[in-house]
């Protein structure tokens, strides 16, 4: 029988909930009635004139519906008292002055043909405040034994996380009223942190404000914190970042709530906390794309990405798929990333028109039978081999693949009227001191030959290391630090620009709406990031102590490896775009007849000489600044 009435209670509980509370309403109408009376006369009965008991008792039935009516509107019946709070006391307070004002309108037309008062002048002040009392002290006193209940509950935990909260504004308020609230938050908020002087010392939902930013470390070790959560959703990427590495340096688990502009737009919830991300760390403003100029040049045109497969690449075509292209074609050599994002793509986007070719780069007919077959309006060129240390074993192989993919490419592209040709190009082509850096270059002078000569408007795209892709030096430490260690950094010393994924892809897609021919574009990147603090952060983060769970061993600079990566060279100068982040390097002067004859060459040599060195030689009488 119990269990009947468990299982009845638990599939009708807002019903029941919402009928006691009724008729607890209905109920306080009375009591208001007669303690106003009782009040107004002492506190006596006997002193209380019968009339007005009377009168009082006949607007009894009449008040009480439409004091049901008032607090429904209000929605009194229907708001979640367990997370009350302002709000929902502004709309108690509301909902009784309107009920009162009914009730006095009510005795008013009854008193008309009564002589004297039809009830006492003050009665309906002291009503207004028996009800008002009576109506929210209810619902207060539930919302505090869940509260209550729900503390002895996270105190008996063995897993209950001690946690510190940064931020003491309207988005710190909405955690911690979760946090308070919710019996399935397995959660002890023990101290706040917030730089505003004026709040340190002060109490929020009992909750003390303990101290600025330069007290968290000192705090976490008092409270015995375990967990941190950053609430400021307004704070830029620089401040976020400082505040991470603070952060950080506690070994507590880090917790953030999202940006102003994921809550604003409705993405996510305001207390709907996430891990932080390596991204997070960057310490600048994520590039800003002009959707409607890349959805204007990419909509109902015929795109064809190379090395479709890749990080950046399939990255390109997640974004252009979105924007309506006419027909998207993969190009990829590897069978099993080109089959990844065909399975993906198809599923996201069921009308996609989509073509996933297996070819290479490198074969000319191949690339000519494509181009002859699909005739695309739009070229992203991705495909190409980018590891530095494996290129400098291999040399010919870079040249085959960048140099030559690009150059067939390229040259495809020309034959076949593409109205625009992109190249990815990487900061490493900037004074390069590897092959691959080298080779890429090779890839801008190439474009930039073909731009001078051609219908198609040929440009290049030059950023820094791009986060999480595939052989990135992130993934790598993670992998390292999941295995216990060590994380290996080449040098204490070492710095690189980066960018994420979609950064980089939003770059390359604003760049083809800029294109005018032979530009390189290049994105602001901020402030260069210290390899040896990137991985401090990432163990910190992944819970561990650097060179104590996790030790840190420096393998020394690798073959072609810089120190530090520039984005720019002196002759190029610079120049701005509408978009502030985005900036174009003028191209440099050179001979290109003598160009296209040393690129022969070197291609010829890539497939006969096995060595090194002569290739090598061969790239510097092309790139005079490689220094190889």
């Amino acid at each position: 029988m119990s269990e009947k009435i468990v299982k009845f209670y638990t599939k009708y509980q807002q019903p029941i909930k919402r009928t006691l509370i009724i008729l607890y309403d209905l109920m306080v109408v009375w009591v208001a009635g007669v303690l106003a009376l009782l009040l107004r006369f002492d506190l006596s009965f006997s002193r209380i004139p019968v009339n007005f008991m009377e009168n009082m008792q006949s607007m009894l039935i009449i008040n009480m519906v439409i004091t049901i009516a008032i607090f429904t509107v209000n929605h009194l019946y229907t708001s979640l008292w367990a997370y009350a709070g302002v709000v929902e006391m502004q709309r108690i307070i509301l909902a009784s002055v309107e009920t009162t004002i009914v009730e006095m309108a009510i005795a008013f037309i009854k008193g008309k043909n009564h002589t004297g008062y039809f009830l006492p002048r003050t009665y309906h002040i002291l009503y207004f405040f028996i009800l008002l009392i009576l109506t929210a002290g209810v619902r207060f006193l539930y919302r505090m034994v869940r509260m209550q209940m729900t503390s002895r509950v996270s105190s008996s935990s063995l897993q209950v996380s001690k946690v510190m909260l940064v931020g003491a504004g309207e988005t710190g308020h909405m955690v911690i009223r979760d946090i308070l609230s919710s019996a399935s938050v397995m959660k002890e908020l023990c101290c706040i942190i917030d730089d505003d002087k004026n709040k340190v010392g002060s109490y929020i939902s009992g909750i003390k404000v303990v101290g600025d930013r330069s007290t968290i470390s000192e705090n976490a070790e008092k409270y015995n914190i375990n967990e941190i959560i950053i609430a400021i959703p307004s704070a830029s990427r620089k401040e976020l970042s400082e505040l991470i590495n603070i952060c950080t340096e506690t070994g507590c688990k880090l917790k953030i709530t999202p940006s102003v502009t994921e809550i604003v737009e409705g993405h996510i919830s305001a207390t709907l906390l996430r891990d932080v991300s390596v991204e997070d760390l960057l310490g600048r403003e994520p590039v800003e794309v002009e959707l409607d100029i890349v959805m204007k040049y990419v909509s109902g045109k015929t795109v064809l990405v190379t090395g479709g497969g890749g990080s950046i690449g399939s990255e390109l075509c997640r974004q252009i798929a979105g924007h309506r292209p006419k027909q998207l074609i993969i190009v990829d050599i590897y069978e099993n990333n080109a089959y990844d994002i065909e399975i993906e793509l198809r599923h996201n986007f069921p009308n996609l028109n989509l073509v996933v070719l297996i070819a290479s780069v490198r074969n000319l007919e191949r690339m000519d039978s494509i181009f002859s077959e699909y005739r695309p309006n739009l070229v992203y060129h991705a495909a190409a081999h980018k590891h530095v240390p494996l290129m400098e074993n291999s040399p010919n192989e870079a040249i085959k693949n960048n140099v030559l993919g690009t150059y067939n490419t390229a040259k495809t592209a020309d034959k076949y009227g593409v109205e625009r040709f992109v190249l990815i190009s990487t900061d490493k082509a900037v004074n390069p001191t590897n092959v691959m850096g080298a080779s890429k270059r090779m890839c801008e002078m190439i474009i930039q030959t073909f731009g001078h000569n051609s219908k198609t408007e040929f440009v290049a795209v030059r950023f820094g290391n791009v986060l999480g892709s595939n052989g990135s030096v992130i993934p790598l430490f993670k992998k390292q630090i999941a295995s216990g260690g060590p994380v290996t950094v080449t040098h204490p010393d070492i710095i690189r620009y980066f960018m994420t994924i979609p950064e980089a892809v939003s770059l390359v897609l604003q760049a083809g709406a800029y294109a005018k021919g032979g530009e390189i574009f290049i994105l602001e990147m901020g402030e260069p990031v210290k390899i040896l603090e990137l991985a401090r952060n990432i163990i910190r983060l992944s819970g561990f102590v650097p060179d104590k769970d996790i030790k840190i061993e420096f393998s020394g600079l690798r073959p072609g490896e810089k120190l530090y990566e520039e984005l720019l060279m002196e002759e190029e100068g610079i120049r701005n775009t509408e978009n502030k982040l985005i900036h174009i390097g003028r191209p440099i002067e050179m001979d290109e007849e003598k160009f296209r004859s040393e690129l022969e060459k070197i291609i010829e040599l890539a497939f006969t000489e096995p060595s090194g060195d002569r290739i090598r030689e061969a790239i510097r009488k092309i790139v005079p600044t490689y220094k190889g």
